[in-house]
C-alpha cells in the first residue's frame, strides 16, 4: 500500500482539522449564499442545484477530438452514455468507464463533464461516462444494474465505436466510487468479454452502516453533511448489508489493481480508509491517496478551490502508473 499523500490527522478538539485556505474560502462563500441544505430540497430541485454548481465551482471543459453522446440498452430502457477521447483514432488498448457521484439521487453526464474531459486528456485513454437511473424514482438496485449493463455492452460493442478494447478500467466519485467497486465485483464474479484490469474509486461510499469517526467529525460544515448522506440513503433504499450497496461486504480479494482516493475533511473518509486497508490485507495491489485539507466532491471544484487541480493531477498520475502508461 503506497500512501502517497500525508494522512489527515483526526479532528483536534482545540485547533480543529487542517483546512486549505482556498477550501475554507469556498466553504465560507457557500455558507454566505444561504441556500437550503440539499436534504431539505425536492430531488428535482437538488438536481438543478447540483447542475448549477458546476458553473460556479468547476473548471471549464478541456477541448477534445471526440465528445459524443450515445445510448446502450439497459434493464430499464436506454442508458445515456458520453464518449470522450483526445484522439480521433486509437490502437488497441484499455477504455475507462466513469460513474458520476451524487448519492444515487443527483448528478448526470453534465455535472461531471469537465472532469471527464480532463480525465480523457490527461490519462490519454477513451472515457465512457454512464448516466444511470436515479433514486427515488429508481431505487436500488437500478443504478448498479445500469452500470453493469453498460459495462457489458461496452465490452461487446467497442468496435462499433472504433475501439479495440483490451481491458476495462472503472472509476467514479462518491456514489460513483461505490458503483466502480460494485461493477468490478460483478464483472469479476461473472466475467464480461473484456477483463476488468483496474479501478479508481474516488472518495467512495462503501459502508452505509458507518457511524462515528469522520462521519461525526465532519457531519456539518464541509459541504457533504451527515443529514444529506442519510437523505440519499433513504431515497436509494438499498437492502441493508447487500454487497451491491455495502461493497465492503463483497469479494475484496479478487479486485483488480486499485487506486483509492479519499478527502481529509469528508464524512466518508474513514470508510474509504477501511476499505483500502482491507484490500491491502486481502492481497490486492492498492495505491491509497488521501487529499489532505480538502472536502468531498473536490474533482468538481477546480475553480472554486484551485488546489483541487493538483489533486486531480495526482489522480491522473496514479491511474497512469497503475496502468503502466
Amino acid at each position: 500500500m503506497s500512501d502517497t499523500i500525508e494522512l489527515q490527522r483526526d479532528a483536534d478538539a482545540t485547533t480543529g482539522p487542517f483546512v486549505r485556505p482556498d477550501v475554507a474560502m469556498l466553504l465560507a462563500m457557500l455558507s454566505a449564499a444561504g441556500a437550503p441544505p440539499m436534504n431539505e430540497m425536492t430531488p428535482a430541485d437538488a438536481r438543478d442545484a447540483y447542475r448549477m454548481m458546476r458553473f460556479v465551482a468547476d473548471a471549464e471543459p478541456t477541448e477534445l477530438a471526440i465528445v459524443r453522446d450515445l445510448t446502450c440498452p439497459g434493464p430499464g430502457g436506454e442508458i445515456r452514455l458520453r464518449y470522450y477521447d483526445a484522439r480521433e483514432t486509437r490502437a488497441a488498448g484499455p477504455v475507462i468507464m466513469f460513474f458520476h457521484g451524487g448519492g444515487f439521487v443527483i448528478g448526470d453526464l453534465d455535472t461531471h463533464h469537465p472532469y471527464c474531459t480532463e480525465l480523457a486528456a490527461e490519462v490519454d485513454l477513451p472515457v465512457i461516462a454512464v448516466d444511470y437511473r436515479l433514486a427515488p424514482e429508481h431505487p436500488f438496485p437500478a443504478a448498479t444494474d445500469d452500470c453493469e449493463a453498460a459495462a457489458r455492452w461496452l465490452a461487446d460493442n467497442g468496435k462499433t465505436l472504433g475501439l479495440d478494447i483490451t481491458g476495462l478500467v472503472f472509476t467514479g466519485d462518491s456514489a460513483g466510487g461505490n458503483l466502480t467497486i460494485v461493477t468490478s465485483q460483478a464483472l469479476i464474479a461473472n466475467p464480461a468479454s473484456v477483463p476488468v484490469i483496474a479501478q479508481a474509486p474516488l472518495y467512495p461510499v462503501v459502508d452505509s452502516t458507518q457511524t462515528g469517526g469522520s462521519f461525526t467529525d465532519f457531519a456539518e460544515g464541509y459541504l457533504l453533511t451527515a443529514d444529506t448522506m442519510n437523505w440519499f440513503g433513504t431515497a436509494y433504499a438499498a437492502t441493508p448489508g447487500d454487497a451491491r450497496n455495502d461493497c465492503i461486504n463483497g469479494d475484496i480479494a479478487s479486485l483488480p489493481p486499485t487506486l483509492l482516493v479519499t478527502a481529509g475533511l469528508d464524512p466518508l473518509r474513514d470508510q474509504g480508509r477501511d476499505f483500502a486497508a482491507r484490500a491491502v490485507k486481502a492481497g490486492v495491489d492498492v495505491t491509497y491517496m488521501e487529499m489532505r485539507g480538502t472536502i468531498h466532491g473536490f474533482i468538481c471544484l477546480r475553480k472554486g478551490a484551485p488546489s483541487a487541480q493538483e489533486d486531480c493531477d495526482a489522480i491522473f498520475r496514479g491511474m497512469k502508473a497503475m496502468l503502466k502508461l
